[in-house]
Parts: structure tokens; sequence; C-alpha cells
């Protein structure tokens, strides 16, 4: 298990997100994206219109999902609790 910060997948908040896989964290990011911002959380509308642009745009979000996924696999594993 690693964990992965909002910030560090592009968002504005120090949530903390685990998963054994980066794409658990990514699926992690996208629903507290989506969650925040229906809310109305201002802070996140930003990084959730980035998120979709990503998926709009194949190429650039390819980039950034293999670099989440490099970033990913360079984390340590969680501490057991």
């Amino acid at each position: 298990m690693k964990t992965m910060t909002c910030k560090q997948l592009g968002g504005p908040c120090d949530l903390e997100h685990h998963g054994e896989s980066a794409d658990e964290v990514i699926k992690a990011q996208d629903k507290h994206l989506k969650e925040t911002v229906a809310a109305g959380d201002e802070a996140h509308q930003q990084a959730a219109k980035e998120m979709k642009g990503r998926w709009r745009n194949p190429i650039k979000g390819m980039g950034w999902y293999k670099q989440a996924k490099k970033d990913f696999a360079a984390l340590p594993e969680d501490a057991a609790v």
C-alpha cells in the first residue's frame, strides 16, 4: 500500500489517497475531485477541469498518467499500522 496526496496528483489539498496501485490512487483522486467540486469547493475546480481535459487530449493525458505512475512507483511502501 502506498500513499499520494491530492497535491501530488495536481490538486490543491493534502488529502491522502491510499492504494495498491497507481490506478487505485488516481481513481480515488478523481472521485475526490468530483465530490469536492459538487460540494461547492472552488479550490478543487481547476484541478477537476484539468483532470477532465487530460482525457479529452489523449497524448497530454498519457504524459500525466505515465508521470503519476512513475511517481507512485518511486514511493516507499506505507508502514504497517
